[in-house]
């Protein structure tokens, strides 16, 4: 049967890779010590060495290349949701209204500003409340269509001279009527 797999801590292999390191003592002394055999020490020796330069190597250096990876990784990111939006706009073919109803009012996750920039439109008009018109705005539509169908060749200034002409006789019939 086959003997069990001896397993040493990193702080146990870094002390013996430096007394051998140093060279006070023959390998063969080192294990007999330690009780690792002499082949292992002078592998983990060999480590030791290689890896000594990343103890004194410029830390700013190592962060600034995964500050830069990071980065990178980011703004490829930025580039596939900006490709993924316009593809968005492009294939959502809607009129302004039906877009703004896709837009959710209490939503927790995206912003309603987000949610207009997303679907291309102006923030404005989701919350714009058409008011209705006033009975005098009403009145002279309804007179401009009047005059306008009986002369379909007057123009605007010309419906203009219309409706104040009739403005001022009807100021001077109801201003006449006030005084008899």
């Amino acid at each position: 049967m086959a003997a069990k797999r001896r397993k040493f801590t990193a702080d146990f292999k870094a002390k013996v890779a430096l007394d051998a390191i140093k060279g006070i003592k023959t390998s063969s002394e080192l294990a007999a010590l330690y009780g690792v055999h002499p082949v292992q020490i002078a592998q983990w020796k060999e480590e030791a060495l290689a890896g000594l330069g990343e103890v004194f190597c410029d830390k700013r250096r190592k962060v600034a290349e995964d500050q830069a990876a990071t980065e990178a990784e980011l703004y490829q990111q930025i580039g596939q949701l900006k490709v993924e939006s316009d593809w968005m706009k492009k294939t959502l073919v809607c009129s302004v209204p039906e877009k703004r109803a896709l837009i959710e009012r209490p939503c927790d996750e995206i912003s309603i500003s987000r949610q207009c920039e997303l679907l291309d439109v102006a923030r404005s008009s989701v919350y714009y409340e058409p008011r209705a018109d006033s009975e005098l705005n009403l009145s002279l539509m309804r007179r401009i269509d009047e005059i306008y169908t009986k002369c379909p060749i007057y123009g605007s200034p010309r419906i203009t001279a219309q409706l104040q002409q009739e403005a001022s006789q009807s100021d001077t019939s109801t201003s006449n009527g006030l005084t008899a």
